[in-house]
């Protein structure tokens, strides 16, 4: 176990609130996210993003430029995947991915996005809720769990393999497990054909077949201890 200084700061960002909102203290849930935040929901991989003071300062951004949930003092964008960080006296985040630098970024400093890379956070799932506070002490406890790959396609395929046999999955609830923006749903056609019939076959349309059992994602997050 080490430690990695401090929470700087926290927010939430309110269901219609066009940005985050700076708090004192927040309460998450386990397996959820934050209570009141609109990435608050038990089958995503993106429930709470952490982001580096450090970064704040290299780029010279204003205050919640990044739009995290949880400012570190120490630098995020070396934690690996599958790491368990204690916040305060209990409660208990995994780390899943990097989170993707989007061109919104931009809009923060030229070219922010291309230059800016895995500092822009990583996202991570509630493992055991509690309250958190600012100032409360971080502990990285390691890596535990298994990781998650950075890259989107990778995690389409381990989302697909996770379903249940005869199961189907259509390409809006892929695409909400593997943490992407639906958009990426019209590469999903031509990537699935080249991934081969075994997982065309397991993600549909909306309007595909009705009849088919439509897996929703339950059990995929569950944690499972690092290989």
């Amino acid at each position: 176990m080490s430690s990695l200084g401090q929470v700087a700061g926290l927010s939430l960002r309110p269901a219609g609130s066009p940005a985050p909102v700076a708090v004192d203290g927040m309460r998450l849930l386990t397996g959820i996210g934050a209570d009141g935040d609109r990435h608050a929901d038990a089958l995503s991989p993106r429930q709470l993003l952490l982001a580096g003071a450090d970064a704040y300062a290299a780029f010279g951004l204003a205050p919640h430029s990044l739009r995290e949930n949880l400012l570190f003092e120490a630098d995020v964008s070396t934690l690996a995947s599958g790491t368990v960080l204690r916040i305060g006296q209990r409660a208990l985040v995994r780390a899943m991915f990097t989170c993707e630098a989007c061109g919104q970024l931009d809009r923060h400093g030229a070219r922010l996005a291309a230059r800016i890379g895995a500092r822009r956070g990583i996202l991570t799932r509630v493992l055991r809720g509690g309250e958190i506070q600012t100032g409360d002490p971080v502990h990285d406890l390691g890596v535990l769990l298994d990781p998650w790959p950075d890259d989107w396609r990778e995690r389409l395929i381990r989302v697909l393999d996770a379903a249940p046999e005869g199961s189907v999955v259509t390409y809006a609830r892929l695409a909400h497990l593997a943490g992407i923006q639906t958009s990426y749903c019209r590469a999903f056609p031509r990537l699935l054909k080249n991934l081969g019939p075994r997982y065309a076959r397991r993600a549909v349309t909306a309007r595909a077949d009705p009849a088919a059992p439509r897996w929703d994602g339950a059990g995929l997050f569950d944690p499972a201890p690092a290989s």
